[in-house]
């Protein structure tokens, strides 16, 4: 079914961005609160209220698109979702900051050396 581009434009641009209130979002939002440990299933399922038998499925999903990591029968989040949550704090502290001195950013000076990590070969 077609949508409007109103509705196009209220879309997530992030496709392997969980939708709120789903099992993998519960999940991630309980890793992200816990970076430093590492949880077996069941006491991810405890944790997140996720049924037991829904938080393999997730898991693996999520360990698919780089989310989380795995070994034996534990689980955490992954040292790349940590560094893009970091990434996007600092940058909104940063822009914060500036803000609060009554700065004005200049993103086009950054823009010239930014790279989009979506262009980039993996032979780099």
């Amino acid at each position: 079914m077609p949508i409007t581009s109103d509705q196009f434009d209220g879309l997530s641009e992030d496709a392997d961005s969980p939708t709120a209130g789903t099992n993998a979002d519960r999940i991630l939002s309980f890793l992200r609160a816990n970076p430093e440990t590492a949880f077996t299933q069941s006491e991810i399922a405890a944790n997140t209220g996720v049924k037991t038998g829904s938080v393999g499925p997730t898991l693996v999903r999520l360990r698919e698109r780089g989310r989380v990591d795995h070994r034996e029968t534990y689980w955490r989040i992954s040292d790349h979702e940590q560094s893009v949550d970091a990434a996007g704090e600092h940058a909104a502290a940063t822009l914060g900051e500036q803000e609060y001195a009554d700065e004005t950013p200049v993103l086009n000076e950054w823009e010239e050396h930014a790279v989009d990590p979506r262009t980039r070969r993996n032979d780099e």
